[in-house]
């Protein structure tokens, strides 16, 4: 291997500092590109200037800042129609939010959460019958959803972290709208009554949340607590789903306010 003077590697560097480009201050020095590159790097570092130290960002790992209203969102879609799939020839994991393709609002809104909790990172979608996967690829997925585990969710335990917990009591209707985003509903029921001897129609929203997970459930449930709305929750069906409806007239008004109808 050639040994170069401190004089050469010096040159080297004062040409790249001006400006000079790798490959051509290897050319004008007569010296391999590769060593030309590893003096660059030694520099950079030495003066603390080396490029970004990751891809994703992390308020784990790196300390970044979160932007906490985005991420209660997605903890909600997450817990509804996500999940994070590692298989052995990936070397990152993804996130996978699945989104009806009846309604192209909450793919957007999906897609902006996601920008926003991941923003140096490019989601992108994956069209599957009827649906639209929201993909991401990230080091740092089970740093931001520790709820990942082998199995479905329902079949093993799902808890908040007091991190998680702490963010969703801030900012609790977001949570929820991902929720319903995911695994509820607005619709409309109808009765008709004889009114005077004529019969007429009456109208009425309620929203329904339907999941096999109890601990999901319970969340859902614990947080419309939280901002005053009643709910009501079924019977588990034979299939283990639990159904949640909100029908007073003043909560739906309430839920009217924050999430309103999918789109």
């Amino acid at each position: 291997m050639r040994m170069y003077e401190p004089s050469v590697r010096e040159q080297a560097i004062q040409l790249m500092r001006s400006g000079v480009g790798t490959a051509e201050t290897a050319r004008r020095l007569d010296a391999p590109r590769g060593t030309v590159s590893w003096w660059k790097h030694q520099d950079l570092a030495k003066h603390g200037q080396l490029p970004g130290r990751k891809q994703s960002t992390c308020m784990h790992c790196f300390g970044d800042e979160l932007n906490r209203s985005a991420y209660s969102y997605l903890l909600g879609l997450y817990l509804g129609d996500g999940h994070i799939s590692h298989p052995a020839q990936h070397r990152i994991p993804s996130l996978f939010i699945t989104c009806d393709d009846k309604w192209p609002g909450i793919m957007n809104s999906v897609e902006s959460a996601v920008r926003q909790v991941f923003p140096t990172l490019k989601p992108c979608r994956v069209r599957k019958v009827g649906c639209h996967n929201i993909k991401v690829y990230s080091k740092h997925l089970t740093c931001h959803f520790p709820q990942h585990g082998p199995g479905k969710k329902h079949e093993r335990t799902i808890a908040l972290q007091p991190w998680q917990q702490e963010i969703v009591d801030a900012h609790p209707w977001e949570f929820l709208r991902g929720l319903i985003h995911s695994d509820g509903c607005r619709i409309t029921n109808w009765t008709t009554r004889k009114v005077g001897g004529v019969e007429k129609r009456y109208e009425y929203p309620r929203y329904f949340f339907t999941n096999t997970s109890t601990d999901i459930v319970r969340l859902f449930t614990d947080t419309l607590d939280a901002v005053g709305v009643q709910w009501k929750a079924s019977a588990p069906r034979p299939t283990g789903q639990i159904n949640v409806s909100v029908a007073r007239k003043a909560c739906v008004a309430l839920m009217d306010a924050h999430i309103g109808p999918k789109h």
